[in-house]
C-alpha cells in the first residue's frame, strides 16, 4: 500500500475507458491527480480521486477516501502481468456477478472497505479507530505497508540493544527484539543417514516462527487488535475450520484462505518446516528456485527423477510444486499454491467432487484415469491410505453415522491440530449425551484450537454439565478459549460456580465483549454480541446489538433470525413479525426466514400460512433437511399424514441418518398401523445407538408384529 503517484501507479490513467454490465468507467488525470470516474454509491457516474494503491503484482487495487474515513477499494482492477501473459489491461473482480450500487459487495459497500477488510494485515501496529456511534473511522498505523515491527516487536527495544552491543553476537542472542525469528534453515535439516531418502530438523523450531507468518496469512476473525507477535494465533485469532465452503472436504482449497490452514494440515507442519525454511521473508523470494528447493530436503536422486515422477525432465510435470502444490486462481488472475502439500489423491475427486493436480495438466481427462495411470507408476497402495475428507464428506449424508469417526479423528494424536478441530466442529450438530467422556478428553488437549473447537460441543450440554466441564477453561492462557468458554457458559447460573470461577467468567466475558466491540463495524461481531447478551438474559441490549448488525447490512439473515428470537423471548411476537417481513422485502428467497416467519405463524394459530411458509423454505432450500423436517411434521400435525410421510422418505432417502426423520418415521408409521414400514427405520437408530434397550425392544416389538 502506497500513495498514488507516478512512481507507484501502474494503471493506464490516459483518459482509458472500461465498460462493465451497463456502467463505462473513465481513468485520467486532473491537476496531477489520478482520477476514475464511475458510478457511485448512488449508481450515479461521479469523479473519484485515488488516494493510495493497494497490491503490485499481479493485480494492483485502487483506494478511494470517502466521508467518515473510510476507504473503498475499487471493484476495477490493473493487470499488472506482462502484455504476453494476458496483462496490462482493466478488468473487473466479479466479472460472472451483477454487482449493482446498493449491493454490499458493490465498490462503495461494507465489504470492499480497506478499514474493515484489509488493514490489519496490510499495515503497521494498525488501529482501526472505529466510532460506532457515529459510523466513521480515525484509523491510524505507524508504517503504511508490513515492516519490522509487524513481526519483530517494537523497534525501540532493539535500538536500546544496539547502543550497548559489541560483537561478536552469539547464536540466539534476542537483539532487543521481542520475537527471535531464526529458522536455522540452513543447518537444521540434515539426513539421518547416506541413504536417506529426506532430511529431518535437528530440534524443532520455536513456535512463534510460525505464529508471527499465521496472524495474517489465514482466514480467520480478530479476537484482539493489537496481539504480542509470535503469540500463539488462538490468543489473537480464531481459525477458520476446513469447512464449506472455505474448503473441499479433503482439506484441499476452495476459497482464498491465504495459506496458513492449508499448510497446518501438511505432513511438512506436522515433521517441523516452517514458513522461513523456503520463504526468505525479507527479498520475499524462495530460498532456491523450482525443485531445488525441496532438492535441499528431499534427496533429488530419489524424487526428481523420472522413476518418481514419470514426467519428462524440463516438462511442466516434473516440477514437484506442479503435483503437490497445484494452484487456484482467486481475484481473477491471481494464482495461489495449495500449501497442503498432499499427495495427488485422484480417487477422492471420483467420490468426493474435490479436484487434484492431475487435471490442472490433463483437463481433457477424468480422474479415474488419473487414477489408473498412478496404480501402473506405484502400484494401489496409495489407494488403501485412510483419508479425513472421506469422514468429512459423509457428514453431509450420513450425519449421526459419522459421529463415532468424527470423534476418533479428533482424538487421534496422529492427526495435524486443525483436522482435529475441524472433526469436532464436524460433530456439534450431531452430538449425543454418551459422548461427553470424548468431550472431556478434548477439552484437555493440548492445542488451543481443539480446546475451543471442544467448548463448542460442550455448548449441548446441560447448565450444570458445562458448568462441572468448561469452567477451568475460563482461565486457560489462551485468550481465544478463554472468551469460547465465556460464551458457552454465558447462561449458568452464578450459584453453579465457585467464587473464583464467577470471576474468571467476569473476566473472560469482558476480554470477549471487548473483542466484539473492536470488531463492531463487522454485523457479525453485532450478531454474535446479541447472541451473548440473549443467552445472559439481557434482551433489550440484544435487540440493540441486532438492530446495529442490519443497519451495518440490512442482508444479515442471522440479524433477522436472532432479533425475531430476542423478541420472542419478551412476548413480543407481534414485533418479530415485523422483522420478518421487513427482512424478506430484500430477500424474499431467504429461506432461513421463511422457516421462521411460518414457525411463528403456526405458534399464532395461522396454520395454513405457516404452512405455507414451511413449504417455500423446503423450495428454496432443498438440502436443509431439518426445514424438511419440521415442515412434514407441520403436514401431521393438520391431518396430512400421507404427504407427510412421503415427505419423509423423500428426506430419509437422501439424509438416510438423520434421528429426527428417522424418529418420526418411526413414529408416524406406527401410529398408522403400520409396523412393517416402520421396521427399517427403526433398526437403523438402533444402529446408531447399539447400547439403547429401548430401540432394542423396540425393534423386536415391530418384528414380532410383522
Amino acid at each position: 500500500m502506497t500513495k498514488a503517484s507516478a512512481h507507484t501507479v501502474l494503471g493506464d490513467f490516459n483518459d482509458t475507458e472500461f465498460k462493465y454490465g451497463n456502467v463505462t468507467s473513465r481513468f485520467f488525470r486532473r491537476d496531477g491527480n489520478f482520477m476514475v470516474r464511475t458510478d457511485g454509491p448512488d449508481g450515479k457516474l461521479a469523479d473519484y480521486e485515488i488516494k493510495y494503491t493497494f497490491g503490485w503484482t499481479p493485480l494492483q487495487q485502487y483506494l478511494i477516501e470517502f466521508p467518515g474515513g473510510r476507504l473503498q477499494a475499487l471493484g476495477i482492477a490493473w493487470d499488472a502481468r506482462p502484455k504476453g501473459e494476458g496483462g496490462q489491461r482493466w478488468f473487473y473482480l466479479y466479472p460472472e456477478e451483477k454487482i449493482g450500487h446498493d449491493d454490499q459487495l458493490h465498490w462503495t459497500g461494507l465489504y470492499q472497505n480497506w478499514n474493515l477488510q484489509c488493514a490489519a494485515c496490510h499495515s503497521t501496529h494498525l488501529k482501526k479507530g472505529y466510532d460506532a456511534a457515529n459510523r466513521t473511522y480515525n484509523t491510524t498505523f505507524s508504517e503504511i505497508n508490513v515492516s519490522c515491527e509487524a513481526c519483530h516487536g517494537p523497534g525501540s527495544q532493539h535500538v536500546e540493544w544496539a547502543k550497548g552491543a559489541k560483537p561478536p553476537h552469539p547464536a540466539g542472542e534476542s537483539k532487543g527484539l521481542e520475537v527471535l525469528l531464526q529458522s536455522r534453515w540452513k543447518e537444521a535439516w540434515k539426513p539421518a543417514s547416506a541413504e536417506a531418502k529426506t532430511a529431518r530438523r535437528d530440534r524443532p523450531a520455536t513456535d512463534a516462527l510460525m505464529n508471527v507468518c499465521a496472524a495474517c496469512h489465514s482466514r480467520r476473525s480478530t479476537i484482539v487488535e493489537s496481539g504480542k507477535p509470535g503469540a500463539p494465533l488462538e490468543d489473537t485469532h480464531r481459525l477458520a475450520m476446513l469447512t464449506d465452503p472455505n474448503y473441499f472436504a479433503d482439506g484441499q482449497i476452495r476459497e482464498e484462505v491465504y495459506v496458513w490452514g492449508s499448510f497446518h494440515q501438511s505432513a511438512m507442519h506436522q515433521r517441523g518446516v516452517t514458513c522461513m525454511d523456503c520463504h526468505e521473508p525479507h527479498a520475499l523470494k524462495l530460498r532456491a528456485e523450482g525443485n531445488a528447493l525441496c532438492a535441499r530436503c528431499h534427496n533429488a536422486s530419489a524424487f526428481d527423477s523420472e522413476k518418481h515422477h514419470f514426467h519428462r525432465a524440463g516438462t511442466k510435470g516434473a516440477q514437484c510444486v506442479e503435483c503437490h502444490m497445484p494452484t487456484r486462481t482467486y481475484m481473477v488472475v491471481d494464482p495461489r499454491r495449495d500449501h497442503s502439500i498432499r499427495v495427488p489423491r485422484p480417487d477422492l475427486s471420483l467420490s468426493l467432487g474435490s479436484p487434484n493436480a492431475c487435471a490442472q495438466c490433463h483437463a481433457d481427462r477424468k480422474a479415474d484415469w488419473a487414477a489408473v495411470a498412478m496404480d501402473k507408476w506405484y502400484g494401489d497402495g496409495w489407494r488403501r491410505r485412510l483419508h479425513y475428507g472421506t469422514t468429512f464428506n459423509a457428514v453431509r449424508t450420513q450425519g449421526a453415522k459419522t459421529l463415532p469417526s468424527l470423534l476418533a479423528i479428533a482424538d487421534d494424536p496422529g492427526m495435524p491440530s486443525i483436522v482435529k478441530a475441524t472433526a469436532a466442529t464436524l460433530a456439534e450438530p450431531h452430538l449425543r449425551t454418551d459422548s461427553l467422556p470424548a468431550v472431556q478428553n478434548l477439552l484437555a488437549n493440548f492445542n488451543p484450537g481443539v480446546r475451543i473447537a471442544a467448548l463448542g460441543l460442550i455448548e449441548r450440554f446441560e447448565p450444570a454439565v458445562r458448568a462441572q466441564t468448561a469452567a477451568p477453561l475460563l482461565s486457560d492462557p489462551v485468550r481465544g478459549v478463554r472468551v469460547e468458554a465465556a460464551r458457552v457458559m454465558a447462561d449458568v447460573n452464578d450459584d453453579q460456580l465457585t467464587p473464583e470461577q464467577r470471576r474468571a467468567r467476569e473476566k473472560a466475558t469482558s476480554e470477549y465483549v471487548k473483542s466484539l466491540e473492536e470488531d463492531s463495524d463487522w454485523p457479525t461481531a453485532n450478531v454474535s454480541l446479541g447472541n451473548l447478551r440473549m443467552r445472559q438474559g439481557r434482551s433489550e441490549e440484544a435487540i440493540a446489538a441486532l438492530e446495529r448488525a442490519l443497519s451495518l447490512d440490512p442482508r444479515s439473515t442471522a440479524a433477522y433470525v436472532n432479533l425475531t428470537d430476542a423478541h420472542r423471548q419478551l412476548g413480543r411476537e407481534a414485533e418479530g413479525e415485523k422483522v420478518l417481513r421487513r427482512g424478506l422485502e430484500l430477500l424474499p428467497k431467504a429461506a432461513d426466514l421463511h422457516h421462521v416467519l411460518g414457525l411463528l405463524l403456526v405458534r399464532k394459530g395461522d396454520k395454513a400460512a405457516g404452512l405455507a411458509e414451511l413449504g417455500a423454505a423446503v423450495k428454496l432450500a432443498p438440502e436443509n433437511s431439518r426445514y424438511a423436517f419440521v415442515h412434514a411434521v407441520a403436514l401431521y400435525s393438520e391431518g396430512k399424514r400421507d404427504a407427510a410421510l412421503a415427505e419423509l422418505r423423500a428426506i430419509n432417502e437422501r439424509y438416510p441418518y438423520d434421528l429426527d426423520v428417522l424418529g418420526a418415521l418411526v413414529s408416524i408409521n406406527r401410529e398408522a398401523g403400520n409396523p412393517k414400514a416402520a421396521l427399517p427405520y427403526a433398526r437403523k437408530l438402533a444402529e446408531l445407538f447399539p447400547g439403547d434397550v429401548g430401540l432394542q425392544k423396540l425393534v423386536g416389538e415391530l418384528e414380532r408384529a410383522n
